[in-house]
């Protein structure tokens, strides 16, 4: 077990902890590749065996290392019994005689830029004493760099200190969220441009990564809560506890503005699948109606009777194609007088419809800007005419 002891000027104290772990030893020189093809005699239960006893001893190992632990910090022996294997967020508040208000627990943290890299953090937090116990060693390392140090000197207790410390630890969340910005607006570009059917496997992927960092958010806003409800005005008006305050609303607001773009998205993705499918059906229905003069046709004339109509004269398969391609072009007029074909015939890109709609507008809004300016001055024309008498209506009036 390793334990470093930091004291600062305000008389507070950090006490960092990292379980030693157990490494295996290999006695001995490494067999040879003749050897290890030859020893296969190893059975299934001296291999499971020599697990159980590599686990007793682990097990053993751990208990060591709680029970030292638990000596070393008697007030705290609940909450390092709590911590050992803890993989998951925890957060408890307590009173100690000898400390007053407690707050302890798990938190869960990124530690890099992978997604996948996430160590707990265990705590133990009271009004003079910081207690952290670290699996990993990273972001203990990190903290006690000399740009933070020169921050934990200037906090006056140790409840600042820690979400000093937590502020610190919010910089990879803050780097996530700005790569996921990133790539939330490459898929808003790529959408616009060129709405492919395969975008909406995008769209939920970012959705997933979103969820990532909501579950990283909602444990630091719920320690925030719990310890405003311990330590009270003490640790509201410190500053280390407004800055994180602040930061958390700011990254609650990008959160909620990130989801807002994503469900807009889907709900646009949505929308065009519906008009694509509409299309689809709609040219489907409008080239069956097309072809039908053609398959009635086809199927009357391909019947096996002998007095057919027209069968007997040499212009019958002519004048039975001619007839044919009038009756659907007939039936296309119809369709097309009706207002049933739209814009099958007439597709145009949204960024056609854009370009020629919008000198439209333009032209539209230039003309009634004209007719609005002409009417006023007409207006102001007639007010100002002299009349017979040569006298203005209004000094008239």
């Amino acid at each position: 077990m390793i334990h470093r002891m930091l004291r600062y000027p305000a008389g507070w104290e950090w006490h960092v902890l990292q379980q030693s772990k157990q490494q295996a030893v290999r006695q001995g020189p490494l067999p040879s590749r003749k050897d290890s093809m030859k020893q296969t005699a190893v059975s299934q239960e001296e291999q499971r065996a020599s697990k159980a006893a590599a686990n007793k001893e682990e097990i053993e190992v751990s208990k060591e290392n709680t029970d030292e632990l638990k000596q070393m910090f008697p007030e705290s022996a609940a909450w390092i019994d709590e911590c050992s294997g803890r993989k998951t967020n925890n957060f408890s508040l307590g009173e100690a005689p000898s400390s007053g208000p407690i707050l302890y627990g798990t938190l869960m943290i990124q530690v890099s830029e992978n997604q996948f890299d996430i160590q707990p953090l265990h705590f133990w937090l009271s009004q003079q004493k910081l207690i952290t116990m670290h699996d990993d060693m990273r972001p203990a390392l990190r903290l006690q760099s000399s740009e933070h140090t020169l921050k934990l000197n200037n906090c006056g207790t140790p409840q600042e200190a820690f979400f000093v410390m937590l502020s610190t630890l919010l910089e990879t969340f803050h780097t996530g969220l700005d790569e996921f910005e990133t790539r939330l607006g490459e898929l808003e570009s790529s959408m616009r441009i060129r709405n492919r059917t395969g975008l909406i496997n995008i769209i939920i992927e970012r959705r997933y990564e979103l969820l990532h960092w909501n579950h990283l958010f909602v444990p630091l806003r719920e320690l925030h809560g719990a310890a405003k409800e311990a330590f009270m005005e003490e640790l509201t008006e410190s500053e280390g506890y407004k800055r994180i305050t602040y930061k958390l609303e700011r990254i609650e607001t990008l959160l909620k503005h990130y989801a807002h773009e994503i469900d807009t998205l889907i709900s646009v993705d949505d929308a065009i699948a519906s008009f694509r499918g509409n299309d689809i059906m709609k040219t489907l229905t409008i080239f069956t109606v097309m072809i039908l003069p053609a398959t009635v046709a086809g199927a009357i004339w391909g019947a096996n009777f002998e007095n057919l109509p027209l069968i007997s004269y040499g212009w019958g398969f002519n004048g039975m194609i001619a007839l044919i391609v009038i009756i659907t072009i007939l039936i296309y007029i119809w369709l097309w007088r009706k207002g049933w074909t739209g814009d099958l015939l007439n597709a145009r890109k949204p960024q056609e419809i854009i370009a020629e709609d919008a000198p439209e507008s333009s032209e539209l809004l230039g003309r009634k800007r004209s007719k609005r300016s002409s009417k006023k001055t007409h207006a102001s024309k007639k007010e100002l005419r002299p009349t017979a008498n040569g006298l203005s209506r209004r000094n008239r009036t």
